[in-house]
């Protein structure tokens, strides 16, 4: 089977139309809502908005039918010679409702997602389908370990959910919590791997007073907050009691690619946690997978440098960097896998195609050092063998 070939999106979402319905009946955050708005020539329109957090600028986004209608995801597929597309929920999945409300919901609509996916189209040369998922964890404060495992058994009996998409948050004190070590054991167990997204950013202060839209928030915010929730968790020793875990980072790991020698050095000098790891910190980016949604071929090039000398790091002595740029890149590009971030981002004009499609393209195709063979690993053969899809 000529897999290598296969175009396969990892990073993609949807909001199911139970859920979206659901937001439709909330007059808060996050919530969807329609608004009018008067044209140039005074014609009167309605359009929805998603409002996800209260102090998000413009009064949220525009939303339609690109958000939650399965044909609109195909047609986005199909114009961008997108294969297959593994969905998640798009923040903020379930963290505003309490625990019983939250549980119920995430089975709804896990079930849901499994109809999405197993009901879609078949590429027939592969007998793939053209759509597989994430599933939702009732990850809210005062959930039981019980309705946590319970769902995870659930996804995992879903042959079309190939793993759970994650907030930063956990339960409510992060994924460092110790309440959440029951979860990571499960999680490791079946293999289902975790998608790590990030959704509330960092302190909103550090922005300043002056209007510039999303792009903070966004562009800075997300990565930064997905690099302290995955430190955390680095730090809590997670990966040395599970090993098997298997964690997929947004936006290619946010910062902690750049940061991971200053952390090792942190970590070295500080006596609270100089000895509490097996391993040097940059040991773990081999244990992690990278989307590519990095928009640039050097910043590519620089994550999987950091994820290819994981090796040499092993044990806590200080490791030998004596492999080449060229092994490094091969070996980290292993763990390298192609995302658009859609139905986010669109362009301005619905006959233009998506800057994250031909941009995140473009950077796998200029990396320096990958050969056909990794460029055509992280644009589809490593998401076939870590969701299992031949």
């Amino acid at each position: 089977m000529a897999t290598h070939r296969l175009l396969v999106d990892v990073h993609t979402h949807v909001y199911l139309p139970r859920y979206a319905s659901f937001l439709r009946s909330r007059t808060s955050a996050p919530r969807i809502f329609s608004r009018q708005t008067t044209a140039s020539n005074g014609s009167v329109t309605s359009e929805e908005r998603l409002l996800i957090l209260d102090n998000e600028p413009s009064g949220g986004r525009p939303v339609g039918p690109q958000y939650w209608d399965r044909e609109e995801k195909l047609k986005f597929m199909d114009k961008h010679g997108i294969d297959v597309s593994i969905v998640s929920s798009a923040n903020p999945w379930l963290d505003f409702l309490p625990a019983p409300t939250a549980h119920k919901l995430a089975e709804e609509l896990n079930e849901d997602l499994e109809s999405f996916c197993s009901t879609s189209p078949t590429l027939a040369q592969l007998q793939f389908k053209r759509l597989y998922g994430f599933g939702l964890l009732p990850l809210v404060p005062s959930a039981s370990t019980s309705s946590l495992l319970s769902t995870i058994d659930q996804i995992n009996k879903l042959p079309h959910l190939k793993g759970i998409i994650m907030g930063t948050k956990g339960v409510g004190k992060g994924l460092d919590d110790e309440a959440l070590e029951p979860v990571w054991e499960a999680l490791a167990k079946t293999g289902l791997v975790v998608f790590l997204h990030p959704h509330y950013g960092v302190d909103g202060s550090a922005w300043g007073e002056k209007e510039n839209g999303h792009v903070l928030p966004l562009a800075l915010g997300f990565p930064f907050e997905t690099t302290t929730a995955i430190t955390r968790l680095i730090l809590s020793g997670v990966f040395d009691r599970h090993p098997a875990l298997r964690i997929l980072l947004a936006h290619s790991g946010g910062t902690l690619p750049l940061l991971s020698s200053r952390l090792a050095s942190c970590i070295a000098h500080d006596p609270i946690v100089a000895s509490r790891l097996k391993h040097d910190a940059r040991h773990y980016l081999g244990d992690l997978y990278f989307d590519a949604v990095a928009y640039g071929s050097e910043e590519l090039g620089f994550v999987s440098d950091t994820i290819g000398r994981a090796a040499s790091f092993e044990g806590t002595q200080r490791g030998s960097q004596s492999l080449g740029l060229e092994a490094k890149r091969k070996i980290g590009s292993g763990r390298m896998l192609f995302g658009t971030d859609h139905p986010f981002f669109p362009p301005l004009s619905e006959s233009e195609k998506w800057m994250s499609v031909v941009e995140n393209l473009e950077a796998i195709e200029r990396v320096d050092g990958w050969t056909d063979v990794e460029k055509d690993a992280v644009r589809g053969g490593n998401a076939v063998q870590l969701f299992g899809l031949s």
